[in-house]
């Protein structure tokens, strides 16, 4: 792996882009849109001097970085000399399956496609590809500079030397990966998410309020966060689309989203990205406050 290609620069991509720069990979970050892009790159530098302040980056090491990373708005131009493509873009089945078709006809042979999807069939990905074989689900979690893990998922056709290739390409990120079969939601959401849609159905049903959940799970279960405050960090839509990937894909009734989780949706209060979901999110501010419509 000598050259990184990342699809996307909204959270995950630019993470993604930031993880494989600072490890000393050529990273070429793709968007359609030139302002994500220019956003992604403050990001990114922002996030290293984080790092610096802690003392765990030096300035130097920073300014590397950050000139390890090229954007571009084209697909075509950004994948062309890639050794690896990790799409990063918005959960939607249609979408990842188009950037895939594109990704087969305009990267070099012997490039690995890798999905950083959370839910979406790996085997129904790659098989609009005529490279089956070289498709991998290469899952980081969020934060990435930060979380430790890679969840790598094996779809029907992936081969073991691609896989074997991703394992050892995560250790050189400091990242602990753990390679799983391709099943809605694969293992990491296919937990998490029922325990975040019944926290949600705790509050539809009026057991108890948004603070009183999140605390029992993080007093009594050791989380760091509640799950209704991870909901919003993660974004209620994309907890929505996993739900809605493992009903379908499982068939089972246990999967069902929570009404309220819709509606939240249907209304775009989608958690901190929208600025409010369960709590409210001011710019600037680290303060907790749960959403009007929660209040006792």
């Amino acid at each position: 792996m000598k050259k990184i290609a990342v699809i996307g620069a909204g959270t995950m991509g630019n993470g993604i882009a930031h993880v494989f720069a600072q490890a000393g990979f050529p990273v070429s970050l793709i968007d359609v849109s030139e302002q994500q892009l220019q956003k992604a790159v403050q990001t990114i530098s922002k996030n290293l001097d984080r790092q610096v302040a802690k003392g765990t980056l030096d300035a130097a090491a920073k300014e590397t970085a950050l000139r390890h990373i090229t954007t571009h708005a084209s697909l075509a131009a950004g994948v062309h000399d890639a050794d690896l493509v990790v799409e990063a873009a918005t959960e939607n089945t249609e979408l990842k399956l188009k950037i895939f078709q594109q990704l087969d006809e305009h990267a070099p042979q012997g490039c690995i496609l890798a999905s950083n999807t959370s839910s979406i069939s790996i085997t129904k990905i790659a098989a609009v590809t005529n490279r089956p074989e070289a498709v991998v689900g290469m899952h980081f979690m969020n934060p990435v500079p930060v979380m430790k893990l890679v969840e790598i998922i094996n779809g029907y056709a992936t081969s073991k030397e691609v896989t074997d290739t991703i394992v050892e390409l995560s250790k050189q990120l400091g990242k602990v990966p753990c390679v799983v079969n391709d099943y809605p939601g694969f293992v990491a959401n296919r937990i998490l998410m029922p325990m975040i849609n019944e926290a949600i159905y705790t509050l539809f049903e009026g057991v108890a309020g948004v603070e009183e959940i999140d605390t029992v799970m993080k007093l009594g279960m050791a989380h760091p966060m509640g799950p209704l405050q991870l909901a919003d960090f993660i974004g209620l839509d994309v907890c929505l689309s996993i739900l809605q990937v493992l009903h379908d894909g499982f068939g089972n009734p246990k999967y069902a989203p929570c009404p309220l989780l819709v509606n939240m949706v249907m209304a775009k209060k989608l958690g901190a990205k929208t600025g409010e979901g369960f709590y409210t999110y001011t710019p600037g501010s680290k303060e907790l406050v749960v959403s009007k419509g929660f209040k006792k």
